[in-house]
């Protein structure tokens, strides 16, 4: 009988996610759709790793121009026009911030043409 060796550090992350999501309130076809950006890109696991380990940015990952933390700035500027704040308050959940970052990367890998001109025509009164 052959051994078998598994990595279950995939199983871990995934866990980690689910976590975050269920923390954050997100639908599991949503944590499931950023998982699977997640799976066909290994720079994005990666950043996602780091974030966990880390619980900062990386940064390393550049599509289009933006990093994870452009993607993360500008949903700082979406919850605050959502919101009608003028700053970032400290009670708005900054998991939620992160994780719709991580998402938003994916999309942007996923259909680069498409998702760069949404994030370059600005909010208007859509939601990205």
């Amino acid at each position: 009988m052959a051994n078998i060796v598994l990595d279950g550090s995939k199983i871990k992350v995934y866990g980690m996610l689910q976590n975050l999501c269920d923390y954050c309130n997100e639908k599991d076809s949503w944590c499931d759709e950023l998982w699977g950006y997640m799976l066909q890109n290994d720079e994005l696991y990666e950043e996602f790793v780091y974030f966990i380990v880390n619980r900062s940015l990386m940064g390393k990952m550049n599509v289009e121009g933006y990093t994870l933390i452009d993607l993360y700035v500008k949903q700082i500027d979406m919850y605050n026009v959502r919101n009608d704040l003028g700053k970032n308050p400290i009670f708005c959940m900054k998991e939620d911030m992160v994780l719709r970052s991580f998402l938003m990367m994916g999309r942007l890998l996923e259909a680069p043409e498409t998702y760069k001109k949404k994030l370059e025509d600005g909010f208007g009164m859509d939601q990205l």
